[in-house]
């Protein structure tokens, strides 16, 4: 919400800035949502240029390392402080969404679905940050998340089942063979659509808010009138704020979604 509130500051000082946002459309949206190089990095005809995404992914991956390396240095019975807050999600996510659907696994792949919530989360509300940006509005970052979810439930099945009892399994027993050269490619496209509904979900859903909250700035510009500024700020603040709320459900979410798609995988029976 800040950071959309900070970018209103530059239209707003006067005759200098008019011209240069003379031209507003889809073209200053798509600018603001969009990543862009930072340091332009060629090798072997490869690009491997530093993005603003991929700088914030090395923020918040650094601030995760840092902050809970520091806070668990020194383990305790009863934790405190920061420490405290951040058990009290593990403990939640452990008993409401990861043991439900695992079960006995649970602890197996822990450290999987509580990194990707913890880094999913802060990438969420870091784009709230004036200057920052959301890499989690990066279509390439949440396929890269819901690719890792893939290779983890291939894995998970294939552990518990083995490789070929789990592709046994994904096929429901007890179906007439004129049926399966359906329902083997159906299982098949079903097996990658759900984790490429995973990364869709959580792409459009960053960067819808952030669509709205720009559309709203481009009415304050469009109309020029304080009546419709000051209730188009109040819709502004009321979005900025929903944002926050998103990006949490966003990443738990993408977190429920995970255990289930591994639950699936190791409780092939169920």
């Amino acid at each position: 919400m800040v950071a959309f509130l900070g970018l209103m500051f530059p239209f707003m000082t006067g005759g200098e800035q008019e011209g240069k946002h003379e031209e507003l459309g889809s073209e200053f949206i798509m600018h603001h949502i969009t990543d862009h190089a930072i340091i332009k990095i060629h090798l072997f005809g490869i690009d491997l240029s530093i993005t603003k995404h991929v700088l914030m992914m090395w923020i918040v991956s650094a601030i995760l390392i840092v902050t809970l390396s520091w806070l668990f240095r020194k383990p305790r019975l009863v934790p405190k402080g920061l420490a405290n807050f951040f058990e009290f999600i593990i403990v939640y996510l452990e008993e409401e969404v990861m043991r439900p659907f695992l079960g006995e696994h649970s602890h197996r792949y822990a450290p999987y679905l509580l990194t990707a919530f913890f880094f999913i989360l802060l990438c969420n509300l870091m784009g709230l940050v004036p200057g920052a940006a959301t890499a989690t509005g990066d279509i390439s970052v949440t396929a890269a998340l819901a690719l890792l979810t893939f290779v983890t439930v291939q894995v998970a099945g294939i552990k518990s089942h083995g490789l070929i009892g789990y592709f046994k399994g994904l096929i429901p027993p007890g179906l007439p063979l004129f049926i399966l050269p359906i329902m083997i490619p159906v299982e098949v496209i079903g097996m990658f659509t759900k984790h490429f509904a995973l990364a869709i979900r959580l792409f459009a859903n960053m960067v819808a808010g952030h669509v709205v909250i720009f559309a709203l700035l481009l009415i304050i510009f469009t109309f020029k009138s304080w009546l419709v500024g000051g209730i188009t700020l109040g819709g502004i603040l009321f979005v900025g704020l929903l944002e926050i709320l998103i990006a949490l459900i966003q990443a738990y979410i993408f977190t429920i979604l995970s255990a289930v798609f591994i639950g699936m995988a190791v409780h092939q029976e169920h």
